[in-house]
């Protein structure tokens, strides 16, 4: 007799990789949380998901990612609907528009959304994620973090060489330091944590970037992998019989890959984690 059905919560599920997720979890017999920002957009999402044949109705959470206190309350509400968690998946993320813009909590936009947000939300759920374990916590990187740098003690500001896209490569490097750190707090606890490069995917992710990047994307798009196919590295991570060996590992195309030397380094992954922690009050 089947037991009952695990329970998977993914970020940034209204449209993009994020539903192809949601999709691909609700047909591997997984209960569904879906978070988005809009109401709507993650109602018409979660309708999607639930009128496929054989999945389980998922079930929505709102949360704007751009206020750490929306992003405490939807960890009390997950915590306070389910007494199990067996996965994560930290996919919400965005290029900002051009200017400087802030988050609710004065961080810089890109960094509080794509990095603090599920910094934040991780680490609230975690005691639930080790109780729930043999469990995951699978994080959307990028290749765009190639190249960046990352200056702990300054992470909430904009520096001087601000813009979008160097500021989301900024968020990217973020995100596998993060999941390196917290794979080593994890060792031992059946929670095993891995981050991955989804390909270069035709999402609405760019669409607040700004005239130019919002130009090259719609041209580029025709290139691009769908949606579906960009939700596959992570649907292999998410579901993957024996993820062991991809414990504090970054994956691209179902491979473990090597980041760049900057997000292999420990110490500064260290450094990201204090200040983390004391920007969002943990």
């Amino acid at each position: 007799m089947a037991g009952p059905a695990k329970i998977a919560l993914v970020t940034g599920a209204s449209g993009g990789i994020g539903l192809y997720t949601a999709l691909g979890l609700a047909g591997r017999g997984f209960r569904v949380i879906m978070t988005g920002r809009d109401a709507d957009r993650t109602e018409r999402a979660r309708r999607m998901v639930a009128e496929r044949p054989g999945t389980i109705a998922p079930e929505v959470a709102l949360a704007d990612f751009a206020s750490l206190a929306a992003v405490r309350g939807l960890a009390e509400e997950v915590l306070h609907r389910h007494e199990r968690l067996d996965l994560l998946v930290n996919n919400a993320g965005l290029i900002a528009p051009p200017g400087r813009h802030e988050s609710a909590d004065g961080c810089e936009l890109t960094i509080a959304v794509n990095h603090l947000a599920p910094f934040l939300l991780t680490s609230l759920l975690l005691d639930r994620l080790k109780s729930s374990a043999p469990s995951r916590v699978v994080t959307v990187a990028s290749r765009a973090h190639r190249g960046a740098t990352i200056d702990p003690a300054h992470l909430a500001e904009a520096p001087a060489d601000w813009s979008p896209f160097r500021a989301y490569g900024r968020s990217k490097l973020c995100n596998i330091l993060f999941t390196r750190a917290l794979a080593r707090r994890l060792d031992g606890t059946g929670v095993m944590a891995a981050c991955l490069h989804p390909g270069v995917v035709a999402t609405g992710i760019a669409s607040g970037g700004g005239g130019l990047i919002r130009l090259g994307w719609t041209i580029g798009k025709p290139f691009m992998l769908s949606p579906e196919q960009g939700a596959e590295t992570t649907l292999f991570v998410a579901t993957e019989a024996d993820p062991a060996r991809f414990h504090g590992a970054y994956v691209v195309e179902k491979r473990i890959a090597d980041p760049d030397p900057a997000a292999r380094d420990d110490a500064l992954a260290e450094r990201l984690w204090e200040a983390s922690a004391r920007l969002v009050g943990l």
